[in-house]
This record gives C-alpha cells, sequence and structure tokens, in this order.
C-alpha cells in the first residue's frame, strides 16, 4: 500500500498550513478586500472624459458599475448614502497596430485600443483620500474592413479591462 505514507504526510502538513494561514491573518493580512471596515458602498459619478476619443466615457462608467457589481466587495449607492466616491478621470485613448497582414505589411490586421484613466476614491462624510491610482485598460482587435466599426465593437472589452483595473485599485489598495 504505497499510498499510505502519502497520507500520513499529508495529515501532519496540513495542521502546519493552517496555524501558518491563521497567522497570516493575525498579522494583518487578509482574503479579498483591504478596504477599511467602514467603507462598503461606493457612488460612481459619470466619468469625466479628457481624452481625443468622443463618448467612451458613458461605457466605461457602466462597466466599473457593472464590475463592482460583479466582485461584490462595495454596494453601489446614490450619492446620499454611499460611503465613498469614485471619480475618473479618462486621460487618454490610444489605437496601436500591433501585427500587420502577412502579405501587405503596410495593412494592419490586428489593433490594440488602450484606454488611460486616473482614479480617485474619496469618503463622501469628509473627502478624506482613500486611494488614488492611474491605470489603462486595453482589448486588441481585428479591424475587419472598417475600422470606425470595428473600434465601436471593441470598446466594451477595453472598457471592461480598465473597469477591473480599476476596482482592483480601489479594493486591494495598499
Amino acid at each position: 500500500m504505497p499510498a499510505k505514507p502519502y497520507l500520513d504526510k499529508l495529515v501532519l502538513l496540513l495542521p502546519l498550513c493552517l496555524s501558518l494561514l491563521a497567522g497570516c491573518t493575525g498579522l494583518g493580512y487578509r482574503l479579498g478586500s483591504s478596504l477599511p471596515p467602514d467603507i462598503r458602498s461606493v457612488y460612481v459619478p459619470a466619468f469625466v472624459n479628457n481624452s481625443d476619443e468622443p463618448m467612451i466615457e458613458t461605457e466605461a462608467t457602466q462597466a466599473v458599475i457593472s464590475e463592482f457589481q460583479r466582485d461584490g466587495s462595495l454596494r453601489i449607492a446614490d450619492i446620499d448614502s454611499a460611503d465613498a466616491v469614485l471619480e475618473v478621470v479618462l486621460t487618454g485613448f490610444k489605437l496601436e497596430p500591433v501585427r500587420y497582414d502577412r502579405d501587405d505589411t503596410r495593412a494592419t490586421s490586428e489593433y490594440r485600443m488602450w484606454i488611460y484613466a486616473d482614479v480617485l476614491f474619496t469618503r463622501t462624510a469628509n473627502g478624506e483620500e482613500i486611494a488614488r491610482a492611474s491605470v489603462h485598460g486595453e482589448h486588441d482587435f481585428d479591424p475587419g474592413g472598417d475600422l470606425a466599426s470595428a473600434k465601436a465593437n471593441a470598446l466594451p472589452g477595453a472598457a471592461a479591462n480598465l473597469a477591473r483595473r480599476i476596482v482592483r485599485s480601489v479594493v486591494e489598495y495598499w
């Protein structure tokens, strides 16, 4: 029965692993959010768009609200009942060719869309800064025949990537 020695070792290692995990929680490490305990809800106003790309703020704002709801660390609330406010300024937008057509090296076969943002997370009660970050979202896409339509179709992917990074910057702040 060769499996028995491994089982014995596992039984001996399990309490050690559990005690190490308990020790980490005693040092202030925790799984999940590192938000202050009194911050349980967030108000997300419409993002400010200081980029050169019109109308991306609507998609980005909605993506962040959806990501907070998916993440579950903070509840979305109105300004009167929220514990904190998330202010986001979209600071840049860029399309970058990442791959060219093998037969025509002047034709782009794949682009990367970048959205840049500055994030400020504050307490509603006193305006105290909880977290501040500069983040970006990105998404690769095939331009197909019409670049304008391809950009519009790629925007939700870039906004979702930006949203994940914004929520992470707030929920897992250091």
